[in-house]
C-alpha cells in the first residue's frame, strides 16, 4: 500500500515548491508530484534565465496592478510580501539585490542559483519529490480529499494543493491538467487566454523598425467600448508585430479582445506624449533652422532613422521632401501619425510563446485566507492555475511563492 502523507503538492514551480517547504517547516510529511523529470523547469526560463523574483512596491500598489482580482492577494501578502520572500531567500543562502531600484533579482543574476537553494533546502526538509509523474486524478469522497491517482498508483493524503501552473509554454509542462482535475471536482474555470507574448500586426511596415527600442510608448485600443485599455512603456517592433515590456503586459487584455473581433485597431504615441500641438511647433521650428535638411530627417530628432522614414511612407511623403514642400494637408497626416500611429493586431503565437495565462480557477470558489476550496474540503489552490495574473516586473513569480505560502499553512 503507498505511503500516507500529510500533504501532497501537484506541480513542482514556484508556487508548490513553497508550499511543500512552508508545511515541511511545520514538521509536516510532504509528498511532491513533478510530470516533468525535473522540477522547476518554468522557474528556470523566468525572466530570461535572470530570474526577477519580485519587486519593491508595497502590497496595495503591487495588489493594484493585477486590476479587480487583485484585492483576492491581500491575506496572501500580508502574511509573505516582497520582504518576506527577500528575507527566505537570504535564509536559504540566496542574496537579492534591486539594481533599478525597483525589480529584485538574485546577486547572480541566475535562476539556477534560486533552485539549486530551493532543492537544497527542499532535501534538508526530508521532502519526497517524485518526478515524471503525471497526476490524472484527485482523490475525494463526500467532498473530502483522499489523495491523488497518478499513471502508475496512488498517493493517500488529506491535503493536497494544486500549483500546476496555466497554459503558457507547454514546453515546460503545462497542459492545464489542474484545470481538469478540478472541474472533475465541481471547481469552475474561466475562459483562458495566453498572455505576456508578442503581439503579429497588419501592417508590414513594422519590419523595417526592428533595430530600435522606443521609450515611453504610450498604447490605447481603438475600439469604442474599450477606449479605457491603455499602457504605456518601452516597444520593440518585430519581422510580423510588436513586442516589448509594453507589448507583453497588455497582451493580456488584447487577446480576448482578438478572440471576440478577430482584430483589434491600436494607436501608438511614439513620440514620448506629445501631442500634435507640440510636434507641430516641432517641426517648425527645425525647418526654421534648417529648411534645406529633409523632412526626415527633422522627424529623426523625434524618432529612430528607420521609424520616421516608415512613417513618411505610410502618409504617401517622399522622406527626402522638405518642411515647406509638403502640402498643408501632407503635414496635416504626418502631423496626425505622428501623434497617434495606429497599427492593428492580427494575432500572436498562441500558448507556447505565452509567458502566463490569464484566466483559471473561479476566485470565487477558493477562500483567500488559506487558498483552501470552498467546495471540497483539504483542497487548496496556488499559483498561476487560479483566474489572477499580473504585468511584467516580478509580479507573477511573488505572487506564486506568496500564494504557495499561505496554502502550505494548511490552517495551522
Amino acid at each position: 500500500m503507498s505511503a500516507r502523507y500529510d500533504l501532497i503538492v501537484i506541480g513542482a514551480g514556484a508556487a508548490g515548491i513553497m508550499a511543500a517547504i512552508v508545511a515541511a517547516r511545520e514538521a509536516k510529511k510532504v509528498l511532491v508530484l513533478e510530470k516533468l523529470p525535473h522540477i522547476a523547469s518554468k522557474l528556470k526560463a523566468t525572466g530570461g534565465g535572470r530570474c526577477n523574483l519580485t519587486n519593491t512596491l508595497e502590497n496595495e500598489e503591487f495588489m493594484s496592478r493585477f486590476g479587480k482580482e487583485g484585492r483576492f492577494m491581500r491575506d496572501a501578502l500580508e502574511m509573505f510580501n516582497s520582504r518576506e520572500l527577500i528575507a527566505f531567500f537570504k535564509d536559504i543562502g540566496v542574496e537579492t539585490h534591486a539594481p533599478d531600484g525597483y525589480r529584485v533579482f538574485p546577486t547572480s543574476h541566475s535562476s539556477l542559483s534560486i533552485i539549486e537553494a530551493l532543492k537544497k533546502e527542499m532535501h534538508k526538509l526530508h521532502i519526497v519529490i517524485k518526478c515524471s509523474q503525471k497526476v490524472e486524478n484527485i482523490l475525494e469522497q463526500n467532498n473530502v480529499i483522499v489523495g491523488v491517482k497518478t499513471q502508475d498508483t496512488s498517493f493517500y493524503s488529506d491535503s493536497v494543493i494544486v500549483a500546476t501552473g496555466g497554459l503558457g509554454y507547454p514546453s515546460l509542462g503545462a497542459e492545464g491538467d489542474g484545470f481538469v482535475m478540478a472541474q472533475k471536482l465541481g471547481h469552475t474555470t474561466t475562459s483562458l487566454h495566453p498572455a505576456m507574448m508578442p503581439l503579429k500586426t497588419k501592417e508590414k511596415w513594422v519590419a523595417s523598425c526592428r533595430a530600435d527600442t522606443i521609450a515611453k510608448v504610450q498604447l490605447r485600443v481603438a475600439l469604442k467600448k474599450h477606449k479605457k485599455l491603455r499602457a504605456q512603456g518601452d516597444l520593440i517592433f518585430t519581422k510580423s508585430g510588436i513586442r516589448g515590456p509594453v507589448v507583453l503586459d497588455f497582451a493580456r487584455e488584447i487577446t480576448p479582445l482578438l478572440e471576440k473581433y478577430a482584430e483589434v485597431p491600436l494607436l501608438l504615441n511614439l513620440t514620448k506624449g506629445l501631442n500634435e500641438d507640440q510636434i507641430t511647433h516641432h517641426l517648425k521650428d527645425k525647418a526654421a533652422k534648417n529648411p534645406h535638411l529633409d523632412i526626415v530627417d527633422h522627424i529623426q530628432t523625434l524618432l529612430p532613422e528607420a521609424l520616421s522614414h516608415e512613417l513618411c511612407l505610410v502618409c504617401h511623403i517622399d522622406p527626402k521632401s522638405t518642411y515647406k514642400e509638403l502640402s498643408g494637408s501632407s503635414r496635416q497626416k504626418l502631423i496626425q501619425i505622428l501623434a497617434w500611429t495606429p497599427l492593428t493586431v492580427t494575432g500572436h503565437d498562441g500558448f507556447k510563446m505565452a509567458m502566463i495565462t490569464r484566466g483559471g480557477i473561479s476566485l470565487k470558489e477558493i477562500d483567500p485566507k488559506t487558498m483552501q476550496s470552498k467546495l471540497v474540503n483539504g483542497l487548496y489552490f496556488c499559483g498561476e492555475v487560479m483566474n489572477i495574473d499580473g504585468p511584467c516586473g516580478g509580479y507573477n513569480l511573488q505572487w506564486s511563492f506568496s500564494s504557495g505560502f499561505l496554502a502550505g499553512k494548511l490552517n495551522s
